[in-house]
Order: C-alpha cells, then structure tokens, then sequence
C-alpha cells in the first residue's frame, strides 16, 4: 500500500468533488435565500475547529465584503468566552463548519448559543446524518467530501465552495460564476503539480511561511496547519505586510515564502516577497495576475471575489503532501491526530 494514497487521491479528486458541492446546493439556492428572508440578524458568527476555524476566518471576511457584519472565532472561544462575542441585544446568526458534524466544541458552542442567544443556527457540513446538521436549523451538507485521511482537503474546499456560494445568497448575486471552479481546480492541479512536487522535494528548504491578507489570511493559516500535520515541518502563517514585523527575521537561504496575492494589494504584497527573495529565501507568489519579479502560479481573472480563495488552495495542498513523502511521514495519518475531537470535560 502507497503511503498517503488516500491523501493523494483526495487531493486529485476536488474537482469532480466540487461539482457535486455545487450539485447539493443549486437546488437549495433561492430555498436558503428564502428561509433568510424571514430571519433577522445583525450579526453573523462563522465558528469552527482547526482546519474549520481558518475556514471561518475565510468566510467571515467574504461575508463582511458582502455587506454583511459577520465574525469569526474557534468554537471553543464561543462556547467558553460568550460574553465577549455576543453584545446583549444584537441579533446573531450562527454558521458552524464541521467536517465531522461530530467535533464536541461545535456540538457544545450550537447549544449554548441556541439557549442563551436564541437565533438561527446553519451548519455546513460533509455529514449530512450527524449530530450538528441534526441540531440545526438549515444544512448544507456535502457527504461526497468525506475523507479517509485525517488531514483535511477536499472536505476543507468542498465546504469553502459551498460556503462562497452561500456568501452570494446572502449577498442576493448570481450563483452561476461559481460553477466554473471544478473546471479551473483541475487546470490547476495538471499545471503546477511538478511545482508543487519539485518544491516539496527540495532539501534546501526547511522553513515555509504562507503569507495572505484579507480573506487569504484564513486560506494561509490552513496551508500552515496542513504542511505541519502531513510532514512535521517549520511553517507558519502572517497577514502579508505583518511579516516584516518581526517574522522576517527567521527567513534565510533555507526558507520558502509563498505569497498569497490580493488584487487591491498586489503591489505591497509582491513589495514583501522581493524582500524576503533579498534575504536568500525562495519565493512563490499565487496571484490573480501575471507577475514578472518571482515564480508564480496564475489564477483567472474573470471571476467574482468571492469564488477565488478556494482555487489558492490545491497547490498548497499538493506541496504538503510531497514534503511530507520527503520527510518520510505518513500524511494519510498525521502524528498524534484523529479525525474527530470528541470530549467529556467540556
């Protein structure tokens, strides 16, 4: 048996996953718009765990560039800390991400909030049968995405792509753009995965810093958590322009610096990488544009804002994987991890 096999194959499969993410929520789209109507909010709350808490921060920001006042915070936080997310007489909608449907923190933050704040509940899931989407009030389920790893990818993606058209619902704007990303996913993986590969082999790096701003803060978290819990390697993640405050003083001839591109930002972003290219450090930009200073991977242009965090993600998953085979790990199952937190103190 192939070590990371299932991994890999989950890794290969998001596009045709995609559309079936699309698939399960066309025919709910003017459904959900509907059930909102009737809903008053002022605030929305994105919570998860992990991998689902960057997925939060992601959507959060996509939904405060909607218009919308939205939040994000780890389930743990909301369920701890209460009062110092949810002002008294604000009106909340709360949306749980959970793979799993199962994690205890999610389950334990949908219940304190349902009886203490008593507004509307969404869950974005990929088990449409568990406990979360059983205890909500309106689910998004994509059982397609689930997983044999413990690491997440296509399930992290396939809820982003849910989650964005989601953001169009909220927002009242078409959903058909978002129909073009499986086709663009695989693009994607059948041009930069020797990319991917030849730098995730590379011995000369140890170090990988993923730096994004806006809603690209939340995708440059999870590709930080993914390189360390496929291969154990040094990977951190800062807003783009934070990273001069202090971080940059651990770049070197060993490091990678990838730079995940915002178009309002290009130019200081970019600024940052030359920077770090000055320091000896091997930079990577991922851009909506063609950039001529650094190697790059090219995004499309002709899609809404809304629709491109998810597409940053394949490459940063396929380089997690590749170091995690050169680092002689098991990135099917990660160190010290399970799939789901399940506690019995909390």
């Amino acid at each position: 048996m192939a070590v990371g096999r299932h991994t890999l194959r989950e890794i290969m499969s998001q596009p045709d996953v995609w559309v079936e993410a699309l698939a399960a929520f066309d025919p709910q789209d003017r459904l959900f718009e509907s059930w909102l109507e009737t809903r008053a909010f002022d605030r929305v709350i994105v919570t998860g765990c992990g991998s689902t808490y960057y997925l939060a921060l992601t959507v959060a920001r996509l939904l405060r560039q909607a218009g919308r006042n939205a939040i994000a915070c780890p389930a743990s936080e909301l369920l701890l800390h209460s009062r110092s997310i949810c002002i008294p007489r604000q009106r909340y909608l709360l949306l749980c991400i959970s793979r799993s449907g199962a994690t205890t923190e999610t389950l334990r933050a949908q219940e304190l909030f349902k009886a203490k704040v008593g507004g509307p509940a969404v869950a974005i899931t990929c088990d449409s049968g568990s406990p979360l989407a059983s205890e909500s009030d309106y689910v998004l389920a994509i059982d397609a995405a689930q997983e044999q790893s413990v690491a997440q990818t296509r399930s992290f993606s396939s809820m982003l792509v849910m989650a964005q058209q989601l953001v169009a619902a909220v927002a009242g704007h078409d959903f058909a753009a978002g129909r073009a990303l499986p086709a663009v996913c695989r693009r994607l993986l059948e041009r930069y995965s020797d990319l991917a590969r030849s730098l995730g082999e590379d011995g000369a790096i140890s170090k990988f810093f993923f730096l994004g701003s806006d809603a690209l803060y939340g995708i440059a978290c999870e590709a930080m958590l993914k390189m360390k819990e496929m291969s154990l390697a040094y990977s951190e993640a800062y807003h783009s322009l934070e990273f001069r405050h202090g971080p940059m003083s651990m770049v070197g001839e060993d490091s990678l610096v990838i730079g995940l591109i915002t178009p309002e930002a290009a130019k200081q972003e970019i600024r940052v990488l030359d920077e770090m290219a000055d320091l000896g450090a091997t930079v990577l930009a991922i851009a909506r544009a063609h950039i001529e200073t650094h190697q790059h991977i090219r995004l499309p242009v002709d899609l809404p804002a809304r629709c491109a965090p998810v597409l940053y993600l394949p490459f940063l998953q396929l380089l997690a994987f590749h170091r995690a085979i050169y680092n002689g790990c098991d990135p099917d199952s990660p160190q010290h991890l399970s799939a789901v937190i399940s506690l019995d103190d909390i």
